[in-house]
């Protein structure tokens, strides 16, 4: 996370769901931030970026000890222009 936070440092997310069961919390976020400094190859784009992702964290004594993430890479990139996503052929016209 320190990483990408110093790639995005105006980075801000806000939860959106959250579920606890057993040793496991689910969690929903949506994210903003502007692409200030190398990600992944990519120079800095001074782009501002929406993201949304989920995560699931396993819960040992009150401390996080795994943490499974997925988030919309796609969306993202497109974004950031690495792709240019024009949509599925019966959505284009």
């Amino acid at each position: 996370m320190s990483m990408f936070n110093r790639r995005f440092p105006d980075s801000h997310e806000t939860i959106e769901d959250m579920i606890a069961g057993g040793d496991k919390v689910w969690v929903r976020i949506k994210g903003t931030g502007t692409h200030t400094a190398e990600h992944h190859g990519l120079p800095p784009t001074g782009k501002k970026t929406t993201w949304e992702a989920v995560s699931i964290w396993r819960i040992v004594d009150g401390k996080a000890v795994e943490m499974w993430a997925v988030a919309d890479e796609l969306d993202f990139c497109k974004q950031l222009g690495v792709i240019e996503y024009k949509g599925f052929p019966d959505e284009v016209s």
